[in-house]
């Protein structure tokens, strides 16, 4: 039936109550991001290019994000870059803590390049809402 396949939608991007670090220099972007983000439930620690995400990352206790949005062309420090420092930094989530790419450029090679940085996943720009609460709804742990 339809409402069957209405909830079942729906509990594919259910992110209330998770904490995302989402790193991001475009400020309307981060905004609108940051605002869609909230209102599906989660709580969100906006930062402005990818220095801040590692530091911020480094310094938050074990459980903290549940998720990184990270934008790979930022200034001070790219998204491939702050993946490879969170990636092998000595935090005892780096290795593991899901980071998946916001990005302009979603070409196969940019894609290769952000995987083998170590993101989980890519997610185009402009965003598609749907797309970015169902790739964070994967990392939700019930």
């Amino acid at each position: 039936p339809a409402w069957k396949k209405k909830e079942i939608q729906e509990e594919n991007r259910n992110i209330t109550g998770m904490n995302i670090l989402a790193a991001e220099d475009n400020q309307l972007n981060m905004e609108i991001l940051q605002f869609l983000l909230e209102e599906a439930g989660a709580k969100v620690t906006a930062v402005s290019d990818g220095k801040q995400a590692v530091e911020y990352f480094a310094d938050a206790a074990s459980g903290t994000y549940d998720v990184i949005l990270m934008d790979i062309m930022m200034p001070v420090m790219d998204g491939l870059e702050a993946t490879r420092r969170i990636r092998t930094c000595t935090h005892p989530r780096g290795a593991t803590v899901p980071i998946i790419a916001i990005s302009a450029n979603a070409f196969a090679d940019d894609i290769q390049k952000a995987k083998n940085a170590g993101m989980n996943e890519h997610l185009a720009k402009p965003f598609e809402m749907e797309k970015v609460l169902r790739a964070i709804s994967r990392y939700h742990k019930v």
